[in-house]
């Protein structure tokens, strides 16, 4: 799946792909975010580029671990452990199914750690079991619902990843919580909106993280991957810039 020509293999080449990545887009990007699924297809070789990768991002670039875990507190409490203890990431994604167990172990004395916890996610089938975001009584609702009583009770920060391809459900979710600090997938290779993730995905402490992966890592097929996911960050960054511009411009005007 690496973009690397055949007169240009290493015996390894997760870690140099993603070494290069980061080189190329460092000094673009707020955050970096690691999904652990594609680390884990290469066995353990795939965890050990995953470990050195988090490990050579700089240290003043936060890196999210997506691996979505949702497990029971003292399982999940291991899950933290690993990723935010021992890979000394910033953060994870979390799958709340099980309910604040999945949570809280995460971020509990951990006051500079973050929980991002799934409420709507940005594929096709999202609604199949979140339900509609705009009913009250939805999965995805409820989670969002949740969110305030989870903070109190935590150390650390709790956000919610809402899909930016569900942009109607982005804007309630805003109105519903507005002090949530939102994780943003979608943009890029999934097609979701742009301006509405930078419209409403700001709080009142910080802007929203907005994601892209594939769109970034894949812009080029070939030796040049690099200078390509460079221009394409570049690209992406003058964007969300502009729709920045643009909303400081109306309210100015208003």
């Amino acid at each position: 799946m690496l973009p690397i020509q055949a007169t240009h293999q290493w015996d390894e080449p997760v870690l140099p792909f993603c070494k290069a990545i980061v080189d190329a887009t460092a000094d673009l990007v707020c955050a970096y975010k690691p999904n652990l699924g594609f680390f884990l297809q290469w066995g353990a070789s795939g965890i050990i580029a995953l470990e050195r990768i988090i490990a050579y991002i700089p240290r003043h670039i936060p890196v999210i671990v997506d691996c979505k875990a949702g497990d029971i507190g003292h399982t999940q409490g291991a899950w933290a452990r690993g990723i935010l203890d021992e890979w000394q990431a910033d953060g994870m994604t979390v799958n709340g199914y099980v309910g604040a167990e999945a949570v809280l172990p995460v971020v509990q004395n951990r006051p500079n750690k973050v929980a991002y916890v799934l409420a709507r996610t940005s594929n096709p089938s999202a609604a199949d079991f979140q339900g509609d975001f705009v009913q009250a009584e939805s999965l995805s609702r409820r989670v969002l619902a949740a969110r305030p009583a989870w903070q109190t009770a935590a150390q650390g920060a709790i956000g919610v990843v809402m899909g930016s391809t569900y942009p109607a459900e982005l804007e309630l979710a805003r109105q519903l919580d507005p002090d949530v600090h939102f994780l943003i997938p979608g943009i890029g290779a999934q097609g979701g909106e742009l301006a509405t993730a930078v419209r409403v995905g700001a709080d009142s402490a910080a802007g929203p993280l907005i994601s892209a992966s594939r769109s970034i890592l894949y812009a080029s097929q070939r030796v040049d991957f690099a200078e390509q996911a460079r221009a394409a960050a570049v690209v992406l960054r003058d964007e969300i810039n502009a729709q920045r511009s643009r909303g400081a411009e109306e309210q100015r005007s208003h």
